[in-house]
């Protein structure tokens, strides 16, 4: 039985677009096809059953998200009601008949008193236009106006916990897309609500239509007498019009409800129990008052008091429960400060670890996290996570901002696992200019070096922004000046910031589409950790990780005959080789190079050394000296001009080579010829030798 259940539901599920789409082309034939009464009896019942779900579904929604379609239901449920309202005119009219659920309605509601039940209709009208709709329809328009202002807040609060990370970014973008749904729910109410009054009013004037047209066509057609007719057409136009109106109070309820309830994850009953019930002291007050009423002289004393005791055992009940919960708390908060009585117990105490990259700031440079400025901090550090990830290829931790009043007021730090890196100035209400040549500034201003590349800078005055700009000179904000320190550190330390928690997300992100090739090769040929060296040996030598799938092809290619990491990082480098020569290529695809004379490269070879941190030549410090002369000889001129070139080595000795000149020319590249396309062209520019 479950199971034929579940496929039912599946079903529905399945075909749910179809069976909408025919019950609104229903909706349309109803209104041009008569249809009989019986049938018109089983949708008057359907639109009440319908009217009631809704309304129940309002009650128990957590949020206006869980009901989304709720403005759209709205007017298919309207149309849904003016369609049975319209066929029971034309039954009414032209058989003097409606069916039974209509004829219930009419006989119990009226009895032998018309003037009561045409009463009770007109309230019913009263209360739906004046009080739910109306209500309801303001509510709408005013939640709709305020929630579109409240977007750019609230759209910055979700980049501020993204940024800080306390959310990741998939959990960002559902918020996002909540927030936007959130706004165009109160602003679709804001219209379909006027739906309902308008239904309102076009029930009025059917009945006016049933009661008049019916009395005057069977009086003179049929033959029928006055009393005879408005018996008759009494019973039927008020009938009919509350088996329309009641669903639409029903819904116009549902509205009301819907729009006006506030945010908490809960359902209106919860909420309702938890805020009404909340105080037994304002229940207890409420009973002692019901209770005076009660013994006061003229008042009927059974149904107050009756209320007042039922009240008065609530508002006891509150007030033992509330008793329990604070002797609860006194127990938790006897047990948190029971540890802290025993030494011996320390071992537990939580350890505190450094975040892997950080900011600190002094406090004149607080104003930039203000994140209602469009141009803050935070959501260019959020910018350069998302650069760092599609250029290098790496997850970079959120990034912590502090402040810190040790620094100077415009000074900054940025520290890596604690330690500090980098640190620079910057001055809010000025802009760095930065010298396009080798001319002296001439403008008025406060001395500087930019922090990123150590070039000549002058921090002016807004005022001579534009002059400088038509000089030519570069002028950058003092925000992207702190950034682009900030990227190149993050380019710099790149490596450090690669744990095995960050690889192992990466390999987790590619795994649904990849499994094959991460499955073969951890752990039964690389572990975790070896495959973290890999990717830190080439992202300290700025060669991004992005294509991470070529790269664990290759380890598992060759990382089943050799195990020396250095060795399997040379040869993903050549797997990667159009990757990293593309940055060195000049304008005519032209890789420039410096070479290294033969006797050196012979004489390197042979004096490599192995060490734990990695291979190195073994070289009398005369003989270095000179190298790192001959190499600065070399490249200097071609420094001045800004010609990308890179020093070409032979494979065997690439690696010692510039482990060799890292720490003296760490900028320089050192590729090796195996890593050079053969469709790529060499230009030679100079060479290194030994002397």
């Amino acid at each position: 039985m479950e199971s034929i259940l579940k496929k039912a539901l599946d079903n529905i599920n399945k075909y749910s677009d179809i069976a909408t789409a025919f019950f609104v082309v229903v909706i349309i034939g109803v209104i041009i096809i008569p249809i009989p009464s019986l049938f018109l009896d089983l949708l008057i019942v359907l639109n009440m059953a319908l009217s009631v779900t809704i309304l129940m579904l309002t009650l128990f929604t957590n949020s206006v998200l869980e009901f989304s379609t709720f403005p759209t239901l709205l007017l298919i449920t309207t149309m849904f009601r003016l369609a049975l309202n319209i066929s029971a005119t034309k039954l009414i009219l032209s058989h003097g008949n409606a069916g039974r659920v209509i004829r219930a309605f009419g006989e119990i509601v009226t009895g032998n008193n018309y003037i009561v039940g045409a009463i009770i209709f007109i309230i019913i009208i009263i209360v739906q236009i004046v009080v739910v709709t109306n209500g309801a329809s303001r509510v709408s328009e005013v939640t709709a106006r305020f929630t579109l202002d409240a977007m750019p807040g609230k759209q910055m609060a979700i980049d501020a916990d993204l940024n800080s990370g306390l959310i990741d970014e998939d959990t960002a973008k559902q918020r996002r897309l909540d927030l936007q749904r959130e706004a165009n729910f109160y602003g679709s109410m804001d219209g379909a609500s006027k739906f309902v009054k308008g239904d309102a009013i076009a029930g009025i004037l059917i009945a006016l239509i049933n009661f008049l047209g019916g009395i005057l066509l069977f009086s003179v057609r049929e033959g029928m007498s006055a009393m005879e007719a408005l018996d008759v057409f009494g019973k039927l136009t008020i009938g009919a019009g509350l088996v329309s109106q009641i669903p639409s109070l029903l819904i116009s309820v549902a509205s009301g409800i819907i729009i006006t309830r506030s945010e908490n994850d809960l359902s209106f009953g919860e909420s309702l129990s938890g805020e009404l019930f909340n105080s037994y002291k304002v229940i207890g007050i409420s009973a002692a008052v019901m209770a005076i009423i009660g013994l006061a002289p003229g008042f009927p004393t059974v149904p107050f008091m009756i209320i007042a005791i039922i009240l008065g055992v609530a508002a006891y009940l509150l007030m033992e429960n509330e008793k329990v919960e604070q002797e609860r708390a006194l127990r938790q908060m006897e047990a948190v400060r029971e540890p802290a009585k025993e030494p011996e117990r320390e071992e537990g105490i939580i350890s505190f670890q450094v975040e892997p990259i950080s900011l600190e700031i002094g406090y004149g440079l607080i104003g930039l996290t203000d994140e209602g400025s469009d141009n803050n901090l935070i959501s260019h550090i959020m910018a350069v996570r998302r650069q760092c990830a599609n250029e290098m290829g790496i997850i970079l931790n959120p990034i912590r901002i502090r402040d810190n009043l040790q620094l100077d007021a415009n000074e900054y730090v940025i520290k890596i696992k604690g330690n500090e890196v980098a640190r620079g100035q910057i001055y809010v209400n000025k802009y760095m200019v930065i010298e396009p040549g080798g001319t002296d500034f001439e403008f008025d201003g406060i001395s500087a070096k930019e922090p990123a590349f150590g070039l000549d800078a002058l921090w002016i005055d807004e005022s001579h922004k534009e002059k400088a700009e038509l000089s030519g000179y570069t002028v950058v904000d003092p925000v992207v000046v702190l950034i682009t320190h900030l990227k190149e550190i993050i380019n710099r330390y790149s490596h450090e910031l690669l744990g095995r928690q960050e690889v192992k997300q990466l390999l987790e992100g590619i795994k649904d589409k990849y499994n094959v090739v991460i499955d073969e090769l951890i752990p039964d040929i690389m572990t975790l950790g070896e495959v973290q060296k890999v990717l830190q040996n080439l992202l300290r030598e700025n060669i991004p990780i992005n294509d991470l799938v070529t790269i664990l092809e290759t380890l598992a290619d060759y990382g089943t005959m050799i195990k020396d990491t250095e060795s399997l990082t040379e040869h993903v480098r050549q797997a990667l080789r159009r990757t990293i020569v593309k940055p060195y290529l000049n304008e005519e695809g032209k890789l420039s190079v410096i070479t290294i004379h033969p006797d050196l490269e012979e004489l390197i070879g042979s004096n490599i050394q192995k060490s734990i941190e990695g291979s190195i030549p073994a070289l009398q410090p005369n003989v270095i000296t000179a190298i790192f002369d001959n190499i600065k000889q070399a490249t200097e001129k071609l420094m001045l001009v800004g010609i990308p070139f890179v020093i070409l080595a032979s494979p065997k000795i690439r690696v010692a080579f510039r482990n060799l000149i890292s720490f003296t020319f760490p900028h320089i590249p050192v590729l090796s010829l195996a890593e050079v396309p053969n469709e790529v062209e060499i230009e030679v520019l100079g060479m290194v030798e030994k002397v």
